[in-house]
């Protein structure tokens, strides 16, 4: 455990064991990488299934950039564990919908089950209830017809919470670039939700 390098040791406890366990797979402990899957799978799914159609696809992306990482753990340069493993997991989401011959109609499944959302108060009524749903199925419509590239740092900023330097990091451009996608992003959805704004109005 002490024998890491001192540039890899961080002050943060999760990333020091983060990159415990790198290091010890990358010495040959498949136990290691292992436990590593398990602190990441939940939250790197939770990431693709909001980029590709549909939840088989989104496992078969993570449990594809689990590999890549495996046998790529020679190439990790230090950072952060975490979004070294969720640019791995973005790119195989990526490679997925390259792979797509044709868009899905609902690209976000998740959106539909409403045990995603937060328990309705006492004050909920049908009305809110559907309009919400609706407001969830245009919105996932028109992040379909979005690029990739602006759909991915859309999802890492808004949803997600990631901020400019880490999605920076996690999709290997500038902020300057993370900074436009976002606003082309948001540009693009605001053009095709423009007949639906009575949705968000409110």
């Amino acid at each position: 455990m002490e024998d890491l390098l001192p540039t890899t040791v961080s002050e943060d406890p999760v990333q020091r064991r983060d990159l415990i366990l790198l290091e010890r797979a990358r010495e040959g402990d498949l136990n290691a990488f292992n436990d590593l899957v398990v602190v990441y799978q939940d939250m790197l799914f939770a990431l693709v299934v909001r980029m590709v159609p549909d939840r088989d696809q989104a496992s078969d992306a993570v449990q594809e950039a689990f590999f890549s990482a495996f046998r790529n753990l020679a190439g990790f340069r230090g950072g952060s564990v975490k979004s070294w493993l969720s640019r791995i997991a973005i790119n195989a989401a990526m490679d997925a919908q390259r792979l797509k011959k044709r868009r899905p109609a609902d690209p976000y499944p998740e959106l539909e089950d409403d045990t995603w959302q937060p328990p309705a108060d006492a004050s909920a009524d049908p009305v809110t209830t559907s309009l919400t749903t609706e407001r969830h199925r245009a919105l996932s419509a028109a992040l379909a017809d979005i690029t990739n590239d602006q759909r991915t740092a859309i999802v890492l900023y808004d949803v997600e919470g990631y901020d400019y330097a880490e999605i920076a990091e996690i999709t290997g451009v500038s902020i300057g670039t993370v900074k436009s996608r976002i606003h082309r992003g948001r540009l693009a959805l605001r053009a095709l939700l423009s007949d639906r704004m009575d949705l968000f109005r409110g």
